[in-house]
């Protein structure tokens, strides 16, 4: 991988013979440049407080999703519990209204939670409708400890209630007097990463995806870590069209895969010092410590850890093993390079996919000074085979400019 202030002198397939974590080349001077700056700091996916945004909102007593019947976009449409699919007729912005309400809004329908008929008796039904403002649109959230969450209707102050707490996919859902039953009680993913209009890298990779990218990858770069870590780079998977988040994802991977044996390795093997007189000001090379290749994107050169360490708020410098350590860690290390970090390139890669400049110019900002305008073409295509294969299994076309 190269930095921003460095050019990675390893890439993973060939360059010496067999994969560079396996055997050492020898790094390449570095090359100062600035870095550019870097996203706001997210939470986890499952949240303690509601803002703003766009969830994805479960029953604490099953597990399953509040969705809205069939995906419809009718007036009076069931709202009902239903297996978790990742559509939208299960995402629903949430958005203030006055007095610490909020509007439900359903992403496929643009339609609001609903009592039918404005009612005020028990057990009376949830539905959808053309949202108008009504009391009985709105909704306040009581936190019942961590991440479990009571909705309270406005016009009854009753919570939403699955229907005996049932286990079955189609269960209604009605309002009806708060007893702190665990079939009241909900938890709220957020999928919006952050508010910024995105649908976040959980909503472009699911699990079992990831599970089918890398099914013999080593346990530590676990999925759960993996969406914890995007969250804290919200630009991530998170700009543009659906179809270049799609591009920007199997990019990511398609270099990190490269980088990594397909996620076997966690550390480079050669392990080379890779200590530089360059980078910020008090970022020399730490006694004793080794700033060999590490993580995702194999993170290399005391510069580049110095840089990370500041911007992620990790003591890299001093302790450039926990990117071994700490799987969020690692991760966060990765997006940190890819979405401010130009390296060889002119550009980061992140900048690169969301501004259409093509596949190619991401293996420039990783290993461009090794590899691309006739380096190691040997190397170019691997990376391109993999951006293609992953495209594929995310459904979209690879675009234009793959090689560089």
């Amino acid at each position: 991988m190269s930095g921003n202030f460095v050019t990675r002198g390893l890439a993973l397939l060939g360059l010496c013979g067999g994969l560079s974590v396996l055997g050492g080349c020898g790094g390449v001077e570095p090359t100062p440049a600035q870095p550019e700056s870097l996203g706001e700091v997210q939470g986890e996916a499952l949240v303690t407080s509601i803002t703003q945004g766009t969830y994805v909102i479960r029953s604490m007593v099953t597990q399953k999703c509040l969705d809205v019947a069939s995906s419809s976009t009718a007036d009076g449409a069931k709202v009902q519990q239903w297996t978790c699919n990742g559509t939208n007729a299960q995402r629903f912005r949430i958005t203030p209204t006055s007095g610490g309400y909020f509007s439900i809004i359903n992403v496929n329908s643009n339609k609001g939670l609903d009592i039918e008929g404005a009612s005020t008796a028990q057990n009376a039904r949830i539905h959808q409708w053309t949202y108008g403002g009504g009391n009985h649109q709105q909704f306040r959230f009581v936190n019942r400890g961590g991440t479990q969450f009571s909705m309270h209707l406005r016009h009854t102050d009753m919570a939403v209630d699955l229907y005996w707490g049932r286990p079955d996919d189609g269960t209604e859902t009605v309002q009806y007097p708060y007893s702190g039953a665990t079939n009241q009680l909900w938890s709220f993913d957020r999928v919006d990463g952050g508010g910024n209009g995105g649908t976040g890298l959980a909503e472009i990779l699911s699990e079992s995806t990831f599970n089918a990218m890398f099914p013999n990858r080593n346990p530590f770069y676990t999925y759960s870590a993996l969406i914890a870590a995007a969250r804290t780079m919200p630009a991530f998977a998170n700009t543009g069209t659906l179809e270049t988040r799609k591009r920007e994802v199997a990019a990511f991977f398609a270099n990190t895969a490269h980088e990594t044996g397909n996620f076997v390795y966690i550390e480079e093997i050669a392990q080379g010092e890779y200590c530089g007189s360059w980078g910020p000001p008090g970022c020399n090379c730490v006694a004793g410590k080794r700033y060999f290749g590490r993580g995702p994107i194999q993170l290399s050169w005391n510069g580049n850890y110095c840089a990370a360490g500041t911007a992620l708020g990790l003591p890299l410098h001093t302790d450039p093993d926990l990117l071994a350590r700490d799987a969020n860690a690692s991760w966060r290390s990765a997006f940190w390079f890819w979405t401010t970090q130009a390296g060889a390139g002119s550009i980061p890669a992140h900048r690169a996919m969301v501004e259409g400049r093509g596949f190619g110019e991401t293996i420039r900002a990783i290993n461009g000074a090794i590899e691309c305008n006739g380096g190691n073409p040997g190397q170019v295509q691997s990376r391109i085979n993999n951006y293609n294969r992953f495209t594929n299994m995310l459904g979209v076309s690879p675009g234009g400019n793959l090689g560089c």
